[in-house]
């Protein structure tokens, strides 16, 4: 034999793959429902079907094992569809031998068989399915019990004989058949004809297990009309009447019975089956020919006024045409009871009240002549008295020899007075009473009075109103006789004293009940002369009225180890009995432990090594000890011993004794455990328990481990780590919980419970449970009561404080810069366990209403809500997360409509124990106003007031500098708002230098000069826009004519109006100089002209000047 560690761990590796799988299991197996009980030597036949396979239609391969009782952890090979060689030894040869078969009966089924159960083959029987397909999803084993028994039937009937008979003939024949099955059984029996020219049997007429008589073919007719029955006497014994035989019935007779067991699938089947002995019957035909012609019966008497103990003959005479070729039957009745029958074949049939009449030659009927029959009863009696009639009936014969009745004709009446004579002959019972069942009965009858030679016969009757049937008889010589039916029974008829007659019947039974009679007669050398009869009623006591059986222990509730001392009490008188001693372990089975025969052996149905027996005879009692040596849970249950007195070999069932219920404690745990007394820790962290076992544990100790959570409400098992170490966990926990869960074994031995990332709903009481298990006596595994140590676990949650920087400057930007806006968390829960999502929010300045620009949730997904006006500024925008507790908003390339008013929005969010996102706080910036300049304005003009006095013919020069600006680009254009374009001269020496000269002024020409300059820069969106306006210094001019300058100078009183005149004559000719340069570039710019020819020549050539959009 071999362990069944790859079993193990198929069955194993079957339920991790059946619980990754959802739904139902796909493929089933089924077996034949057990426990099946089986006779030692019958033949076993086991059905396993399989159903669910993705191909019905492909042929499974099958195995079979067997687990037997006496190793159950170890499964043994038997057979395979698959691999010949798959069996151990122990029935390798069996299988060859085709003793062993495994048999396709479907693609699906297959069919185990076992020609002859051996002791041995009891034990568990384990069908299982190969899966030859990728996924297992399903149930691919099934086992049923077997529990192989001892034959107990036994069949007997009469020594084999050879019979003759006539055609017509009764027959009698009677057959025992018993069992003594501790199990609920049935008998049924059944007699068989096997004709002399034929192999097989033919049933004549059964008694099935349902208790129901069926006739076999070809018998019905005789059934039905009361010729052909079969009848139970006692316990035991079944007798068969053929009241007619025909041809048809030459042969060998004998008796089959089979005794049926009902399986827990309610169907019924045979265990055990035996035939009795043939008994060879010889029928002789008699050859007439049919007629219906009508007949003429007469009746006559001899004499019809008797005395008792004369001779009363009665004469029968039947006409009818061509009688000689008739057949008929003739009847004498007595008050309509049947006395006599002669049959169509000659054959004499006596009525049930003359039978014993009739053996003991008090009656005789015979045909006579061709006519005339007649019938002689000797030694009537007062009872014989009343209305004679004949009776006669046409019989037709078929081809196969039956007769068929056919015209019935009664004859006239004939009375018949009988008078007693006198006589002194008186009969008295004595001894009568009850008797216990197995015990003999002795009845006695006393004879007073009686003259010359004495005869007795006894008799018995069930019931008052039934007829007696004979007994037993002993005749005038001294010669006793049996009755058919005590033929097989220890029963004797004697004479011990002249004037006493003794009837002895040993072994009775409750069926023997009833009332008997001792009738006395007195002969007169061959001729009865006088009777007399006394009768009494006779009562048997049950066996189980008188034995009783009790089952009792000192101690019946017994620690694993410990010797279980049972004792059966079997009280009452002293009878062959067998005993059985049987233990029900569950609801539905009772396995028995031995039975002990009435000659002294024993059948053990289980291993003997742990039991032994013990009898003690005491006075009144018989006790029968069952000592079981190292006591296991296997050991418990409820026990019974049961009795069957054994009388004439056959076994009798009694009630069995009262059930003790037998306990198998386990020893007192003296495990000690020692665990974290309590945690405190903050969510989101890691936490470890402990739970160590510091008593001192045995050698081959192994633990189990279950780690429970009381919370408020609720207790639920979380994970449990049997004594094998594999890990389960409780029916609650969903997946989210169990991955943070895990648990594992140190030395000590320590039972270690971790969990990652704790949440608030982690907070409870846990228990660590450890459970210790030892081996019991049978290598079978026991668990010790529960040692537990509990740890609180609080689980704390940070408080939250979610801030961020409110307060932020309003950043400076330019057109066309990268912009950054700052979102910084200045305090929040630093647990890792906290997830933010992050929302950007804006509003533009020349608008209400807010909209997101841009979203970083809390899984760490970007998005960009949809809005077509702000479809430009989110595709320049970038969201960064540099650290922990900051979120940037970049803006890149701005752009002047990239103004308005910024938001940052913060919330916190958190996993639950469930797998959730719970929101936990939220927070949002102070507004962040934004403006996007095109450029800074650092335009800056040298400035410098000056006043000239120029003569006419002098020219003057007008400088411009510009000393700061945002750009090199300049454009430059000349508009001559006064039509002195011959006079003026334009300069560009150096790119930040402007300068106007006019030649020849005139006086016209005094006033106010200053160079106005314009900035302008190119937007992203927008085009050229004018960024700055600035003026230079002012230059006072004074033209005067030669000879002028003197009274100029002498009316200085003049001067300052004379400048405010020229300073807005200066003012008003810019102004149209500005404009007509202003229309000018418009035109190029639309027209794309050619521009008049300058005025001015410059040292720099000048570009187009933008045309301003505002």
């Amino acid at each position: 034999m071999k362990c069944p560690l790859a079993s193990c761990v198929r069955a194993h590796l079957l339920l991790c793959l059946g619980l990754l799988r959802c739904g139902e299991a796909r493929v089933n197996t089924e077996v034949q429902a057990g426990p099946l009980y089986r006779v030692a030597g019958s033949p076993l036949s086991i059905s396993c079907n399989v159903s669910g396979f993705v191909s019905e239609t492909t042929t499974k391969d099958i195995e079979f094992r067997i687990v037997k009782p006496a190793f159950p952890n170890t499964e043994i090979h038997i057979i395979s569809t698959k691999d010949p060689n798959f069996g151990y030894a122990g029935y390798t040869m069996r299988v060859a031998r085709k003793e062993i078969t495994l048999t396709h009966v479907t693609p699906n089924s297959v069919l185990f068989e076992i020609q002859s159960l051996e002791k041995g083959d009891e034990g568990e029987y384990h069908c299982s399915v190969i899966n030859a397909e990728k996924a297992y999803d399903g149930t691919y084993s099934a086992q049923t019990t077997l529990k192989v028994i001892d034959n107990s039937l036994s069949v007997s009937s009469p020594a084999s004989t050879s019979a003759s008979y006539n055609e017509g003939d009764a027959f009698t024949l009677s057959c025992h058949a018993s069992a003594n099955t501790v199990q609920h059984t049935h008998l049924s029996l059944a007699w068989y004809l096997r004709r002399d020219d034929e192999d097989s049997a033919h049933p004549i007429v059964s008694l099935d297990r349902d208790f129901s008589l069926n006739p076999g073919p070809g018998f019905e007719d005789r059934h039905q009309a009361g010729l052909i029955k079969l009848d139970k006497f006692g316990e035991a014994t079944y007798k068969l009447t053929i009241g007619h035989l025909e041809l048809s019935d030459r042969g060998r007779i004998y008796c089959q019975a089979q005794e049926w067991i009902q399986d827990p699938d309610r169907s019924w089947y045979t265990i055990a089956q035996k035939d009795g002995e043939e008994t060879t019957v010889k029928v002789k035909a008699r050859e007439v020919l049919p007629d219906t012609s009508s007949m003429v019966v007469v009746i006559s008497a001899k004499s019809d006024t008797l005395q008792d103990g004369q001779e009363l003959s009665l004469f029968c005479h039947v006409d009818s045409h061509d009688l000689q070729q008739r057949f008929f039957s003739v009847a004498w009745l007595r008050e309509n009871v049947e006395v006599a029958r002669i049959g169509p074949t000659g054959i004499l049939s006596v009525g049930p009240e003359y039978s014993r009449r009739e053996k003991e030659g008090e009656l005789m009927a015979a045909r006579t002549g061709e006519r005339d029959y007649s019938l002689k009863l000797q030694h009537v009696r007062t009872e014989d008295r009343g209305a004679y009639v004949c009776r006669a009936w046409l019989q037709d014969r078929g081809p196969g020899g039956a007769f068929t009745q056919r015209a019935t004709q009664d004859s006239h009446s004939q009375l018949v007075s009988i008078s007693a004579s006198e006589s002194g002959l008186s009969v008295e019972m004595q001894n009568a009473g009850s008797v216990n069942e197995g015990f003999r009965l002795e009845l006695k009858c006393k004879v007073l009075g009686g003259k010359g030679q004495l005869s007795v016969t006894w008799q018995r009757k069930s019931t008052p109103t039934a007829i007696f049937a004979s007994v037993i008889s002993l005749s005038q010589e001294g010669v006793a006789e049996k009755a058919e039916e005590f033929k097989s029974r220890k029963v004797n008829a004697m004479r011990p004293a002249p004037d006493t007659f003794t009837l002895e019947l040993d072994e009775v039974r409750p069926s023997d009940s009833g009332v008997y009679e001792c009738a006395v007669s007195e002969w007169n050398i061959n001729t009865k002369t006088h009777s007399k009869s006394d009768s009494a009623t006779v009562k048997v006591t049950p066996a189980e009225s008188f034995v009783k059986v009790n089952l009792m222990s000192r101690n019946s509730k017994v620690t694993q180890g410990q010797i279980l001392h049972l004792m059966c009490r079997v009280g009452g008188p002293r009878l062959p009995m067998t005993l059985t001693w049987s233990l029900q372990r569950d609801a539905s089975t009772i396995d028995d432990i031995l039975t002990l025969y009435s000659d002294g052996s024993i059948s053990w149905s289980v291993e003997q090594q742990r039991y032994q027996l013990k009898v003690e005879n005491t006075r009144n009692e018989v006790i029968y000890y069952l000592i079981i040596n190292g006591a296991s849970h296997k050991d418990a249950g409820n026990y019974e011993c049961r009795v069957s007195v054994v009388l004439e070999k056959v076994p009798k069932k009694l009630t069995p004794s009262n059930r003790l219920a037998v306990s198998v404690e386990n020893p007192e745990s003296k495990l000690v455990l020692t665990a974290t007394a309590a945690l405190s820790v903050n969510v989101n962290t890691g936490i470890e328990m402990k739970c160590s076992v510091i008593s001192e544990p045995a050698a081959s100790s192994r633990y189990s481990v279950t780690w429970l959570l009381q919370q408020p409400g609720e207790n639920k098992t979380i994970v449990i780590s049997d004594k094998d170490a594999l890990v389960t966990f409780g029916p609650t926990i969903v997946p989210s919980h169990r991955e943070r869960v895990s648990v594992k074994r140190t030395k000590g031995p320590s039972f270690e419970f971790s969990i990652q990332q704790v949440e608030i709903s982690d907070n409870g009481l846990y228990t660590c449970e450890v459970v210790e298990w030892l081996p019991d006596p049978h290598g079978d595994w026991y668990q010790l009561s529960p040692v537990s140590k509990t740890t609180q676990l609080t689980v704390n949650e940070p408080v939250n404080d979610l801030c961020l920087d409110y307060n932020q400057h309003p950043p400076a930007a330019r057109e066309g810069d990268e912009v950054e806006l700052k979102c910084n968390i200045i305090s929040a829960a630093s647990s890792s366990s906290f997830f933010y999502k992050v929302s950007w929010l804006y509003t533009a300045h020349d608008s209400s209403t807010t909209n997101v620009l841009v979203e970083l949730d809390h899984t760490g997904l970007l998005s960009y809500p949809k809005n077509q006006e702000l479809r430009d500024l989110q595709g320049r925008l970038r969201l960064s997360r540099p650290t922990r507790s900051s979120f940037p908003l970049g803006i890149q390339r701005a752009r002047e409509e990239d103004g308005g008013t910024y938001r940052c929005v913060v919330e916190q969010y958190q996993l639950d124990h469930e797998g959730h996102w719970q929101k936990k706080a939220s927070n949002r910036t102070g507004p962040i106003p934004l403006t996007v300049n095109v450029a800074e304005k650092n335009l800056s003009i040298a400035k410098e007031d000056k006043r000239l006095n120029i003569s006419r013919l002098q020219d003057f020069h007008i400088p411009c500098h510009i000393t700061h600006q945002s750009s090199t680009y300049r454009n430059s254009t000349l508009h001559d708002r006064f039509g002195k374009g011959d006079q003026l001269r334009f300069g560009h020496p150096l790119p930040n230098q402007f300068s106007l000269t006019v030649l020849k002024p005139s006086p016209e020409d005094s006033g106010l000069y200053f160079c106005e300059v314009e900035e302008w820069l190119p937007s992203l969106s927008r085009g050229w826009r004018k960024l700055a306006v600035e003026n230079s210094g002012y230059l006072t001019l004074d033209v005067y004519v030669e000879g002028d300058v003197k009274a100029v100078s002498e009316q200085p009183c003049q001067w300052p109006i004379w400048m405010g005149v020229l300073v807005v004559i200066v003012i008003c000719s810019l102004l149209v100089i500005f404009l007509l340069v202003l229309m000018k570039c418009r035109r190029k710019a639309s027209g794309r002209q050619k521009p008049d020819q300058n005025l001015w020549a410059e040292e720099h050539p000048l570009k187009e000047k933008p045309i301003a959009d505002d």
